[in-house]
């Protein structure tokens, strides 16, 4: 229908799946997402443990997840499990910038994709160009 909002999975699985060789299965009960078998983001579209908030994890380049952070803690956050990592939570009910989160899978997909990979991403197009707000 028109003016609804797609479903969480609906628009990150449109992000994710752009990037080359991506493959999506389940990973502890939620929607992940891989490149050459690595994880590089993962949903939890109700929550997970104390977030019960729809939110994604996503593999981050070092210090991005302090500067997002510090920048909006509304927003971003470290996630268990992974945080220590320098992974970055963004939850989603929050009326996100549905091509900032484009922007973050392709840094989450850069920070894992092997080289061959990342020149493969730079010589297509933005997979974030056509997201939906």
């Amino acid at each position: 229908m028109a003016g609804e909002k797609e479903h969480p999975l609906d628009q990150v699985r449109q992000i994710c799946t752009a990037f080359p060789t991506v493959t999506e299965r389940l990973s502890h009960g939620t929607p992940t997402w891989f490149v050459n078998g690595r994880t590089f983001v993962q949903l939890w579209p109700d929550g997970h443990h104390r977030d019960e908030f729809p939110h994604l994890w996503c593999a981050a380049a070092p210090g991005a997840q302090q500067e997002l952070v510090a920048t909006d803690s509304r927003t971003f956050f470290r996630p268990p499990y992974v945080g220590h990592r320098g992974w970055v939570g963004v939850r989603l009910d929050r009326g996100i910038d549905w091509a900032e989160v484009a922007e973050l899978c392709e840094d989450a997909y850069r920070a894992v994709a092997p080289a061959r990979l990342l020149a493969q991403l730079d010589a297509g197009s933005t997979p974030g160009s056509g997201i939906r707000d």
